[in-house]
């Protein structure tokens, strides 16, 4: 099951469902607990994380090919996940404690930071080897936050980045130990919580809000 809990002003989403892939329930739960995280009066950061070793190895395929007439919504849900987060009016953390694939890359991407565990796992957009193009909006939110240089190589290569691959081209912002992974990124997170999430909702608007609004259908 995806879970909140808090750390002081530290909203942590963690998804502990084996490989962390998405389908439509898991989708909409995404949804109710970042209507949580938003009503959230006061200073705020979020953070999410997996377990094991995976953050999320993306969309459950199987899933997707056994219920067609519904993988259309899915995915439109799933596009508003990423752009909720990435116009989310606080600081956002990707704790990416293992196997972090497709449209788990693509929600790290969405956040202001990732941090990436050192010894294990993989960041990866696998489109290439899969033979499925990703959208005009998923290269968007990718080059959005990511150096244009290093999502070039991710999507003509399907490269798979360890934590120190990922850092050296600037997709990873800090690498941690694999039990210093959550910790490492809700003390960054909380050192930035208390400051004036109006001004952060600004600035994502500037910064980010037309993607914003092609994320979300807003």
């Amino acid at each position: 099951m995806t879970e909140l809990t808090w750390q002081g002003d530290v909203a942590v989403i963690t998804m502990d469902r084996g490989e962390n892939r998405f389908d439509l329930a898991e989708t909409q739960r995404w949804h109710a607990l970042l209507d949580e995280v938003e009503a959230h009066e006061g200073p705020l950061a979020l953070v999410t994380t997996g377990t094991d070793k995976f953050y999320s190895n993306g969309l459950d395929l199987d899933w997707l090919m056994a219920n067609q007439p519904e993988a259309g919504h899915m995915l439109r849900e799933l596009h508003r996940v990423w752009g909720r987060i990435l116009g989310l009016d606080c600081i956002t953390v990707a704790a990416v404690n293992g196997h972090c694939f497709g449209a788990g890359a693509l929600l790290s991407s969405a956040h202001d930071r990732i941090v990436m565990r050192a010894d294990r796992g993989f960041w990866c957009m696998p489109e290439l080897d899969l033979g499925l193009p990703v959208s005009e909006k998923m290269a968007a939110l990718l080059t959005a936050r990511l150096p244009r240089t290093a999502i070039h190589e991710a999507l003509m290569t399907a490269r798979r980045y360890t934590a120190a691959d990922g850092f050296s081209v600037g997709i990873v912002d800090e690498i941690a130990e694999a039990d210093a992974v959550v910790s490492t990124a809700v003390t960054w997170a909380a050192a930035i919580a208390p400051k004036s999430r109006e001004v952060i909702g600004e600035h994502k608007r500037i910064l980010h809000g037309e993607l914003v609004a092609a994320l979300t259908g807003r």
